[in-house]
């Protein structure tokens, strides 16, 4: 079974850019899990399809936002652009931010790299913001008074662990 998801895989990136060749393996797989699912996890399709949701919009939606991002991003330095985006991606998600940023044209090496680093340093700092986090939640929630986690709380808890590559990055 695990030869036949690494064959799948080898397929969808090497059809990558063959929409009708990616759909057609993307359909003859949902068949293959469905028909053989005794022999492997459940596929979480749902999941799969909110994340595709997402980035779909991002890229369409994120195209349109080059005219009022370009100015800002000019304006910046690296350092200030390192600590707005460790801010920025404890309100919302670090692909969204990195992929905003990458939309500016004319930006220096130095500047992407404080962009991603940023959004890497505050990434802790939210629910949202890293793909692991959710799968923390899940994990820990029942720890949790009524299996909830606190925003608040949890950005106060974060912040400390967060010093640590802000420091890092800055200083090393």
């Amino acid at each position: 079974m695990a030869l036949a998801h690494l064959l799948f895989l080898a397929t969808v990136v090497v059809f990558a850019h063959y929409p009708a060749v990616f759909m057609g393996l993307l359909l003859f797989f949902l068949g293959f899990a469905t028909a053989y699912q005794r022999h492997q996890n459940l596929l979480i399709v749902r999941e799969a399809l909110l994340v595709a949701f997402f980035l779909a919009g991002l890229v369409v939606l994120g195209g349109q936002q080059q005219w009022w991002l370009q100015p800002i991003l000019m304006g910046m330095d690296s350092a200030a652009v390192f600590f707005g985006a460790t801010a920025l991606t404890a309100i919302t998600d670090n692909a969204a931010l990195t992929y905003l940023g990458s939309l500016v044209e004319g930006l220096s090496e130095e500047f992407k790299v404080a962009q991603v680093a940023g959004a890497v340093t505050g990434g802790g700092l939210t629910v949202i913001a890293n793909a692991p986090n959710p799968a923390g939640v899940a994990i820990l929630r029942g720890s949790f008074d009524e299996q909830t986690i606190h925003p608040l709380g949890l950005l106060i808890a974060a912040l400390p662990p967060t010093l640590v590559p802000v420091l890092a990055f800055n200083l090393l």
